[in-house]
């Protein structure tokens, strides 16, 4: 049986994705939106990106969610959930061009395989 992880992103809100279309040399596409794309292409059974209301990342000042302005480095989570092989994959081939992004792999248990024990 293959083990159930979690990998979560954390990254500012500016952050953006490397250009893959002629398009994109332009206007750089939301990192949030390209990995949750990717994400869906490459088969991941679950993506969700956290609305987060209040944080910071790397030691910076505290950045609260505001309906007007939503500040640059403003803290996105992203998490996905799948199998360990396929987290690690996905992260490998799509994790080298996103630097500033904090990955964590973080071990799931199953409400269903506990019950079934």
């Amino acid at each position: 049986m293959s083990q159930l992880i979690a990998l979560r992103l954390y990254f500012h809100h500016s952050a953006t994705a490397s250009p893959t279309r002629f398009w994109h040399r332009f206007k750089r596409p939301n990192l949030a939106r390209h990995l949750l794309r990717q994400a869906k292409h490459a088969g991941i059974e679950q993506a969700l990106l956290h609305q987060v209301h209040a944080g910071y990342l790397n030691g910076d000042r505290i950045h609260h969610r505001h309906v007007e302005h939503v500040h640059h480095r403003f803290p996105h989570c992203l998490e996905f959930i799948d199998v360990e092989s396929k987290l690690r994959a996905f992260w490998l081939h799509h994790g080298h061009e996103h630097r500033h992004v904090h990955a964590v792999f973080l071990p799931c248990e199953s409400a269903n395989a506990a019950a079934s024990r």
